[in-house]
């Protein structure tokens, strides 16, 4: 099976193939001619990847997901939430992301956060979503040279390390993209 992953980040693909049996093969947005950028304007995590994978689906016809990830920080309301990738700004610059978002929490004594993904995947002429979450705390410093986003900066619970020092398969088995992934593959096995 061939199906189409609507991202544009090339860590996201890496990470879900690492993921994916060998019986699913993904296409990337370059691979079938896509190179504009899909625009994201919802104002909620699930309609980014609605809107996403509608994108691809009515434009170039192919069966296709998209996801939309957001990191959930209680101390901030929920934010930065759907503005995550671009929450320093629009040069979308995980260091400059998570400088600010660790000068926000400075004297906040409640790190508690949740990473949240959303799937929308477009088979078939129908739709399907798939939601993963992974709680934790948000570190005073960086730690850790695996991941991209906010891993270097995010400790889930129940361990001792932040994403930033987990494996591909460690990330795979408990991160929200994991978790929402593994729906996603069960329900293409089916």
């Amino acid at each position: 099976m061939k199906i189409v992953f609507a991202t544009n980040n090339k860590n996201k693909i890496i990470e879900v193939q690492s993921m994916l049996p060998k019986s699913i093969a993904l296409l990337s947005l370059p691979d079938i001619g896509c190179l504009e950028e899909i625009p994201e304007t919802s104002d909620t995590i699930e309609g980014n990847a609605i809107l996403k994978a509608n994108y691809v689906t009515q434009k170039y016809g192919y069966n296709c997901f998209a996801d939309d990830t957001g990191l959930e920080v209680e101390a901030l309301d929920g934010g930065p939430g759907v503005y995550s990738a671009r929450y320093a700004g629009e040069q979308k610059s995980d260091d400059d992301n998570m400088a600010k978002l660790l000068q926000n929490l400075i004297d906040k004594p409640n790190r508690n956060a949740q990473f949240k993904t959303v799937i929308a995947l477009n088979i078939n002429g129908k739709q399907h979503l798939f939601t993963g979450i992974a709680k934790g705390t948000i570190t005073f410093e960086k730690t850790g040279n695996q991941g991209f986003g906010y891993d270097p900066i995010f400790q889930p619970d129940g361990f001792k390390k932040t994403f930033a020092q987990f494996s591909l398969e460690e990330k795979g088995k408990v991160s929200h993209r994991g978790k929402a992934t593994q729906q996603l593959i069960d329900y293409l096995k089916n």
